[in-house]
Parts: C-alpha cells; structure tokens; sequence
C-alpha cells in the first residue's frame, strides 16, 4: 500500500481581508478572468497554426471551460477599456483592480463585501462611479 503523497505548505501567509496579505505574491501583476481567456486562447491558437504540439489535457480543457464561461468581457478591445479604466486607480491593489474587473459588482456594497480591502481604500461614491463605467463598457461589450 502506497502512502498517499501529502500537501506541502502553501506558506499561509496569503490572506484577502480588510487587509490584504498576499505574501511572495505581492507586487506580482495580476490578471482579470478575461484577460487570462484571451492569452491562454492566443497561446493554444498559435500553437495549432504553426503545428506545435498543443497537448489538450482535460485540465487545459476544463480551465478553458471555465474561463469561456465567466470572463465577462470576451474581445480583447474591450479587456484594454477595462484595464485602462482600473489603472487610474493606483489607489488600489492590483488585485483589487483585477477583482473589480472579473466580478463586475452592481453596487460599492456588493464591491466592499466580495473584496474586504477596500473599505477604507475608496469611497463609495467613487467606487460605484469605477462600477457604472464598468458596467457601461461591459454593456457595450454585449
């Protein structure tokens, strides 16, 4: 009987509370739902037009699923406009910036309660501003 291969420490220091804590990750650039669909799609695509080996695994498959599914901006363009739009917030994490970009929250309170961090980061009334604009580049998306 072979022991079963245990889990090694994923170092525990990550937290996204009210304060975030995101360990050896912080600083690192990060990417909303949409933006990662579009590289992972542009990398798979270039692999199948130069014949490269694309080793579809059923994880590569199901990631694919999963981003189709919930990335809620679907042309490139449209990602830019979002992106550009986060970036004048250098008040924010860029994970709270990719959060905000992914969940496409209606409200400040829906922002505050999915993503912790930013209750003493920005106010509401600028924080349902970024949201509408959202909104509205997501709208124009459709």
């Amino acid at each position: 009987m072979s022991a079963a291969r245990g889990r090694g420490d994923a170092g525990g220091d990550e937290e996204v509370g009210t304060e975030l804590k995101l360990g050896e990750f912080q600083g690192v650039t990060t990417l909303t739902l949409s933006e990662a669909r579009l590289i992972i799609d542009a990398i798979v695509e270039h692999r199948k037009k130069n014949k490269i080996s694309v080793n579809e695994t059923e994880t590569l498959t199901k990631m694919r699923t999963y981003l189709d599914v919930f990335s809620r901006f679907k042309e490139r363009d449209d990602c830019d406009s979002i992106d550009n739009l986060l970036r004048t917030r250098n008040d924010l994490a860029g994970f709270e910036r990719s959060q905000l970009g992914t969940l496409c929250c209606e409200t400040a309170d829906e922002a505050k309660t999915l993503i912790p961090s930013l209750q003493d980061k920005i106010s509401d009334e600028d924080l349902t501003a970024l949201l509408n604009e959202i909104s509205r580049l997501r709208h124009f998306a459709e």
